[in-house]
């Protein structure tokens, strides 16, 4: 909004200029939910204790210490954030740019998604919300159209097509199948940030860190000299995207002051499945999917430690796990919640640095 309005004014007050530079935006959108976050954050969460009485349900899996500890914590947590990236958004981005409003579509829907299957598990007072077969249909069907949009958008050259890390013009043709992949992608790594979002600001430094480096990505890959530079396929217009992520980042700063042990809101599926939507759709507009499976990462290891215990159980009666997602195993080891935390957020940052190798390994 802001750019529209102020950019024309250039020319005549230099001052405006600024606005023509996506740094200075991105800074700006970073700033500007961080206050929004900071300043809603303690009404919100008042008003959500209210609202929701006993707070989020609590498995008792680790004994009594472990559900006093958390009981009565107020969940959609996640408001905080979308509130504070949606605002940011539209003050600092070019609103006339298409892939904006499709991460913007993806994020609002799977966060509608997310606030009905926590207001079900707040009001019933059970850990079961929304059936995991119509949050699939629901996300696959966003997801699907999210792609379709998502490839049309791209250049003729690009469109239908996945490209690979390590080689500069090598892409895989895929045609319209790219709309199931696109799709995968995107559903897959919104359930996988779900997933991982099970202890004390625990998802939202990894996706913060995801977030800097797909800001730094879209940057990168929508300038066509640096993308020229470094040998990357160049999507243009994808660097607006980059202000967006800066919101994610600023409102990820918010959260996490509120968030922080002993945590003070969830997140819950309000911000989990809406963050886990937002990275995939910025990952599959700016050709790196694949590079998204590096920098998320310990989405994709906390997700596969699911799908290997419930294969494993299903099929031989054992556990590989003494609990999935991994984190609940090394509780279950008796690490404090706190070591795991930040051992973890440790291997998303080296698993960050390892992904934005391959922007320069071609």
């Amino acid at each position: 909004m802001l750019y529209l309005l102020l950019e024309p004014l250039a020319s005549d007050f230099r001052v405006f200029n600024l606005f023509r530079y996506l740094t200075f935006r991105t800074g700006g959108a970073i700033m500007t939910a961080l206050v929004i976050g900071l300043i809603f954050g303690r009404p919100l969460i008042d008003f959500l204790k209210v609202r929701q009485g006993k707070g989020q349900p609590i498995r008792d899996f680790m004994g009594d210490a472990h559900v006093i500890g958390k009981k009565g914590t107020p969940t959609m947590g996640g408001l905080l954030i979308l509130i504070s990236v949606f605002v940011s958004t539209l003050l600092w981005a070019d609103l006339s740019n298409r892939y904006v409003w499709i991460v913007l579509g993806v994020t609002a829907l799977f966060g509608v998604l997310g606030f009905y299957d926590d207001y079900l598990k707040v009001t019933k007072q059970k850990s079961d919300g929304v059936s995991g077969r119509l949050k699939l249909v629901v996300q696959f069907a966003g997801a699907i159209a999210a792609a379709w949009f998502i490839m049309e958008s791209h250049p003729a050259i690009l469109q239908g097509k996945v490209a690979v890390p390590f080689f500069k013009d090598f892409l895989i043709p895929l045609s319209y199948g790219f709309i199931a992949f696109g799709a995968l992608v995107i559903v897959l790594f919104s359930n996988a940030v779900n997933l991982t979002d099970g202890l004390d600001g625990l998802a939202i430094v990894p996706v913060m860190i995801a977030a800097a480096c797909f800001g730094l990505i879209a940057y990168l890959v929508g300038n066509l000299v640096f993308a020229d530079y470094l040998q990357i396929i160049p999507v243009p217009g994808t660097g607006e995207l980059a202000v967006l992520c800066g919101a994610v980042m600023g409102g990820g700063l918010a959260f996490l002051w509120f968030n922080a042990p002993p945590a003070m809101v969830f997140m819950g599926d309000t911000g989990s499945l809406a963050l886990g939507g937002t990275l995939g759709s910025i990952a599959v507009i700016t050709k790196h999917e694949i590079v998204l499976g590096i920098i998320g990462g310990l989405f994709v290891v906390e997700a596969l430690s699911v799908i290997v215990q419930v294969i494993s159980f299903k099929t031989t009666g054992k556990r590989v796990f003494r609990m999935a997602p991994i984190h609940h195993h090394y509780e279950k080891k008796g690490w404090a919640e706190s070591t795991i935390v930040i051992r973890f957020w440790i291997v998303a940052v080296i698993l960050a640095l390892i992904g934005l190798s391959t922007l320069k390994l071609r």
